[in-house]
């Protein structure tokens, strides 16, 4: 599905702030492959996301998505491929538009866009139904502005708007940092979900070793720009935080160094 080939990616080269982000980085997604990414404060791990979406030019490697090279693709015509989740649950919607016409903007992404503005009745019906999965209410208030809802709320739609149509692969950067506890983990659950019953591939970038380690099939630890770790199957199913911390000191040579992963 995803073929990432010794990518690098070196920010401010040949200055005092030089800082190689992604350093001949490789890593090959099958169909169907749910990745967690867990790392500490710089490892690389939203620069990743930004290579795969286009947001910079690589300095080196290539980029394959489904057979397709798309290493010097722009960013704005990645994006039909891949539904995208931020940090900031502000990122995701436009506060000043109701939550249906959202919706509307997510339904009609990569496709023809004509001078009219309409919902038909059936598109209502059909957002309507896919809010009421998220048990929130807001099947009830799709005329209600987004900016209006909470931040958690906003989450549940960016992932719905995320997944309306179905991308080629999901990116979740760390999509419930910002979200409290309980919020987070219904977020989490939701998510977990809406990728097994669409059997969506997906990349999720988390801060929380645990749930790096009890959700999806595959697990990556990032470190200075690189994979360090890789484990799937019974390995990853048999995994504690412990052990997590252990493989990663040997395959480093250095402790975690992420307070907020290690409180977590």
């Amino acid at each position: 599905m995803l073929v990432l080939d010794n990518i690098t990616k070196i920010f401010n080269p040949d200055t005092v702030n030089e800082k190689i982000a992604l350093s001949s980085l490789s890593l090959h997604i099958k169909p169907g492959d749910f990745i967690t990414v867990i790392g500490g404060n710089g490892a690389g791990k939203s620069t990743l996301m930004n290579a795969v979406t286009g947001v910079f030019e690589l300095d080196e490697g290539t980029i394959t998505l489904d057979g397709e090279n798309i290493t010097h693709l722009s960013e704005h015509k990645r994006a039909k491929y891949f539904g995208r989740v931020f940090q900031d649950p502000m990122l995701g919607t436009a506060p000043d538009m109701e939550i249906q016409e959202n919706l509307s903007l997510a339904y009609r992404r990569g496709k023809r866009h004509g001078l009219g503005w309409n919902i038909s009745a059936k598109e209502k019906a059909f957002y309507r139904e896919q809010l009421a999965r998220l048990g929130l209410g807001l099947e009830n208030r799709m005329t209600a502005k987004a900016g209006l809802l909470s931040g958690g709320q906003r989450q549940a739609l960016t992932l719905l708007m995320a997944t309306l149509v179905k991308p080629k692969m999901l990116l979740l950067d760390e999509h419930t940092a910002a979200l409290d506890p309980k919020t987070a983990e219904k977020v989490l659950t939701l998510t977990d979900e809406i990728v097994r019953e669409n059997n969506l591939t997906t990349l999720m970038v988390t801060h929380n070793m645990q749930n790096a380690i009890d959700y999806g099939n595959r697990l990556i630890m990032m470190w200075d720009g690189k994979i360090i770790l890789d484990i799937s199957g019974e390995e990853k199913k048999n995994l504690t935080v412990e052990a997590l911390l252990g493989a990663f000191s040997k395959a480093s040579g250095s402790a975690f160094a992420s307070d907020r992963a290690l409180l977590s």
